[in-house]
């Protein structure tokens, strides 16, 4: 999925895109990030911080107290 993310980019620059193909990149685009989202907040479920009171709390509900 990178590598035709990559040759419509590459496309886009030097000839342009016909209508189906920037759809095609949107539609790519949306999926590629969704899972970059998704991998972001894996990660974040496996973090954890350490608060002023010694209590180690997950990052995620860390996040959630701060204004």
């Amino acid at each position: 999925m990178l590598s035709r993310i990559n040759e419509l980019a590459k496309k886009k620059k030097t000839t342009g895109l016909t209508p189906a193909e920037q759809e095609e990149q949107k539609k790519l685009y949306k999926i590629y990030l969704g899972e970059i989202r998704q991998q972001f907040s894996a990660t974040l479920d496996n973090v954890s911080v350490e608060e002023k009171d010694g209590t180690v709390v997950p990052f995620k509900e860390a996040y959630k107290k701060k204004p």
